[in-house]
């Protein structure tokens, strides 16, 4: 099996949405990615062995969206693209499937990457209006169209917004979380601490000059817009519960990401091509896990990379302390929380396949560059923003083993070792 080259990423602005980006589709915003990757890496007129690309909130007329975007770039056109789609964990799973291709020496490099608006959502109509158009187009004669026309009522155009809710449940993921960190007895004011902290760490990055060749100005923005270097654990404790208005609710517009636009791309290689090719590895991918819970039946919607992690470690021979850097992606604040206070519970773990508990890990190693919280979460470029921040990461120490892991709705979870 080949060794799999984290080479570098490239990535726009994340901001919050119905602001800087209204109006701008996920097909300019990734393509200026890839457009960037291009340039710095010195891509254009090649032939790459496959892009994987994916955004949630998409139009059903993008079918072919990562073709198209690769098709906006100067890249040799002769260059194959796919949609690619796991919600959160969209574009850190592209990254693990071409990874695996690289590995098995399918192709010698390739783009992963991932987009989302919420400014330019694909606002549809309710199907029976849907039927009755169809049934409209179809119509042979004058009469059958007047009789589909005068049917069509004003609640038929009432529009249907998205929404990230469980259509099994009813519940969205921040209700599901409420449940969660209600069940394991994490407080509003540790789910404060971490928000801040990762707005800290966010902060104290851009200032060190850490993501100045990972950000690229986009739209007249040189850095993320979400991160608030002069935030408080006073001002994050003054904010309204979001989800749960019970006078017991502990998640807050403060300790939950917020909606947000951007777009992320990566560039993968084989040691063999990036050695060919002059490209400086950051990081080595080396294995990757995927699970899921029966969130429908009882547990939590969020803890699937409980799992995922377990059946890694595993499978690598590793413990849960083993590892130089942790970035778990922060959809809230409490799902994290959850996350690592399940690992130190023996009796959990032991649903994990584990004999005791994993334990717990330095919180000083947990997403030292900013998470979620404070960068932002556009759904699909969330994988590979944490990768390429990762890998970077590991090549600035000069070595290390990395943990990622990423939550997903639909009760699901996508997890990563990156070494160097």
């Amino acid at each position: 099996m080949k060794k799999v080259a984290i080479i570098g990423g490239q990535r726009i602005p994340f901001v919050k949405s119905f602001t800087h980006y209204n109006h701008l589709s996920n097909q300019e915003m990734l393509t200026a990615c890839l457009t960037a990757l291009i340039a710095r890496y010195q891509l254009s007129g090649k032939r790459l062995g496959e892009v994987a690309l994916g955004a949630l909130l998409n139009r059903s007329t993008e079918w072919n969206f990562a073709r198209e975007c690769v098709l906006g770039t100067t890249l040799d056109p002769h260059t194959p693209a796919y949609n690619m789609l796991r919600a959160c964990g969209t574009s850190l799973d592209a990254t693990i499937q071409l990874g695996l291709r690289i590995a098995c020496g399918q192709i010698e490099t390739g783009i992963a990457g991932g987009s989302d608006t919420n400014s330019d959502i694909p606002l549809l109509f309710k199907q029976q209006l849907a039927w009755k158009l169809t049934d409209l187009r179809n119509a042979k004669t004058l009469g059958a169209r007047l009789r589909v026309l005068t049917s069509i009522r004003f609640k038929d155009l009432t529009p249907v917004y998205p929404s990230i809710v469980e259509p099994r449940t009813g519940l969205s993921m921040g209700q599901h979380t409420e449940k969660m960190v209600k069940e394991w007895g994490i407080t509003r004011e540790a789910q404060d601490a971490l928000a801040y902290q990762s707005h800290i760490n966010a902060a104290k990055a851009y200032t060190e000059g850490f993501y100045n060749n990972l950000v690229f100005e986009y739209k007249g923005l040189k850095r993320d817009t979400i991160i608030r270097s002069d935030t408080t654990p006073e001002k994050l404790a003054k904010l309204k519960p979001a989800f749960d208005f019970s006078g017991n609710g502990t998640l807050t517009a403060g300790n939950s990401t917020l909606y947000t636009d951007g777009a992320s791309a990566l560039l993968l290689a084989s040691e063999e091509y990036a050695q060919q090719h002059n490209w400086p590895v950051q990081a080595y991918l080396v294995d990757a896990e995927s699970a899921a819970v029966d969130y429908v039946n009882g547990e939590g919607l969020l803890m699937a990379p409980t799992y995922a992690v377990a059946r890694l470690l595993k499978r690598n021979h590793l413990t849960l302390q083993d590892f130089d850097i942790y970035e778990i992606h922060e959809a809230f604040c409490g799902q994290v929380l959850c996350t690592l206070k399940a690992w130190e519970d023996a009796a959990y773990c032991r649903k994990l396949g584990w004999d005791t508990a994993l334990g717990s890990i330095d919180r000083s190693r947990l997403n030292i560059k900013g998470g979620s919280v404070a960068i932002g979460h556009p759904f699909a470029a969330t994988g590979t923003r944490i990768v390429a921040q990762t890998a970077k990461i590991l090549q600035e120490r000069g070595g290390g083993r990395a943990l990622i892991s990423i939550c997903t709705a639909g009760g699901m979870g996508v997890t990563a070792i990156l070494e160097r």
